[in-house]
């Protein structure tokens, strides 16, 4: 199998630092004119967007609960081919997970993919007692080889000597490196985790900045030779399928600091099945172009919510489309667009105004994590090949919103395509809100071989189309 160099940055608990640190090895050994492939373990749109960016390649999620593991194998083998480097940027802690075994952990993916553990620990207020951690975390799991160690949120000289003689002294693990406490080191957060990269203007100097830190205190010759050792990719048996019939569809995709939730293996998978993308700018373009159908991702609309609602050309655009039945797709942050308004910070702004709903912003989380979806009598799209409809969907949602009016005013409209099996969706027990050729849905899906939705969705378009002529 293929000798690919590779290392997987984890750490003892959330907010160690481990994205930032992954931004800046990626952005560092870029430098040294690398090419860096990087992944990100679980269901996540923001950090993707980082470390694309500090890397200069595309970033994939790796995540056992939608694809299988010799899937896994096969696109970290695949995307990494040509490239001099991977890193695995984990989520969580290492030997966190959903369940008790740990079966979906950092340590499972470690080593489902053989791939060498470099520890990020938040070095704030401790000294020796990063020994007992250490010897605790490569103890817990002899089969994760932990490769090194590094100190993030060191306090200065005496702090970073106190780190190193513990470590040392107690246990066999390499110092990687001693990262100092720094204002550039902060990536500015809101609800769901980090600000997307495409919302920020100062994005890649961040990004440098970084970088410069991480290039002066980390031993980037070390990382190498770590990621050098790593043994040859496993072994598996996979081939993605094959599409039999292209279809030439013109597909619009709303792309923006509003939206900008899109995996990007979905959108290759709607490039493969014949599907050409046309980005639509919905603060900026006053008009819909020629497609033939319509894919609305997620994001942080409601940041944007009085530009988008000054866009009423364009509002006007979608509404008539929707109403006249070009096929559309919408996700989370797309559901919340086609809503009458949303509500936020106290203020109020009208949308598309397609969804009999008002969409409000709360302070805590009304979805997040897993879900599993049961597909109803009501779903539109047709069955295709590899994609088993009578199976649970494994999805996520990730919303600090919710749709709030006259819920009976959805069923009158419209119908449902999921029974919601777990999470919350649209209102705890439905979600893929229907309405003429419209799906509006809460879930993010993941186009991988558990579900072909990118298949199913330009199907769908195609028989309207058809059917149109």
């Amino acid at each position: 199998m293929s000798q690919i160099p590779r290392i997987y940055i984890s750490a003892a608990h959330k907010s160690s630092g481990k994205t930032t640190l992954s931004l800046g090895l990626c952005a560092a050994l870029s430098r040294l004119d690398l090419s860096i492939q990087p992944f990100k373990k679980g269901p996540d749109y923001i950090d993707p967007l980082w470390l694309a960016s500090a890397s200069n390649n595309a970033c994939y999620n790796l995540d056992f609960n939608t694809m299988q593991n010799a899937e896994i194998l096969q696109l970290l083998d695949s995307k990494s081919r040509g490239k001099d480097m991977v890193l695995i940027e984990g989520n969580m802690g290492l030997y966190d997970g959903t369940d008790t075994k740990g079966t979906n952990s950092n340590a499972s993916m470690a080593k489902l993919t053989d791939t060498p553990v470099i520890l990020v620990i938040d070095a704030q207020g401790v000294t020796r007692g990063v020994a007992p951690l250490l010897l605790g975390y490569q103890s817990f799991d002899t089969d994760i080889n932990i490769a090194g160690v590094i100190f993030n949120k060191v306090a200065g000289d005496r702090h970073e000597s106190k780190l190193r003689a513990v470590t040392e002294h107690y246990s066999d693990i390499p110092v990687l490196g001693c990262v100092r406490r720094s204002k550039d080191l902060v990536l500015v957060e809101r609800h769901l985790g980090l600000m997307p990269f495409n919302e920020s203007d100062k994005a890649v100097e961040k990004v440098n900045l970084i970088a410069d830190q991480v290039q002066e205190q980390v031993n980037l010759e070390a990382i190498l030779s770590i990621s050098q050792q790593a043994s040859p990719l496993p072994s598996y048996q996979f081939s993605p399928p094959e599409i039999t019939e292209k279809k030439n569809l013109k597909i619009g995709i709303c792309r923006d600091v509003s939206f900008g939730f899109y995996y990007t293996d979905d959108l290759e998978s709607l490039e493969r099945t014949g599907a050409k993308l046309i980005p639509i700018n919905t603060l900026k373009d006053s008009e819909l172009p020629e497609i033939d159908g319509l894919f609305i991702g997620g994001g942080f609309p409601e940041t944007q919510m009085k530009a988008l609602s000054e866009n009423t050309t364009l509002r006007t655009c979608i509404h008539d489309a929707i109403e006249s039945g070009l096929p559309v797709y919408a996700e989370c942050g797309g559901l919340m667009y086609l809503s009458e308004s949303i509500s936020w910070d106290n203020k109020t702004y009208p949308m598309v105004n397609i969804i009999p709903a008002t969409t409000v912003m709360n302070e805590k989380p009304q979805g997040r994590g897993y879900v599993s979806l049961k597909q109803t009598e009501h779903m539109p799209w047709p069955n295709v090949a590899n994609t088993p409809t009578t199976k649970a969907i494994a999805a996520h949602e990730f919303h600090y919103s919710i749709l709030k009016g006259d819920q009976g005013k959805l069923t009158q409209k419209g119908s449902f395509a999921y029974a919601v099996e777990r999470g919350y969706g649209i209102d705890g027990a439905h979600d893929g809100w229907l309405y003429k050729n419209l799906l509006a849905s809460y879930s993010h899906m993941r186009d991988t071989s558990k579900y072909h939705w990118a298949e199913r969705f330009t199907a769908f378009i195609q028989n309207i189309k058809e059917t149109r002529k």
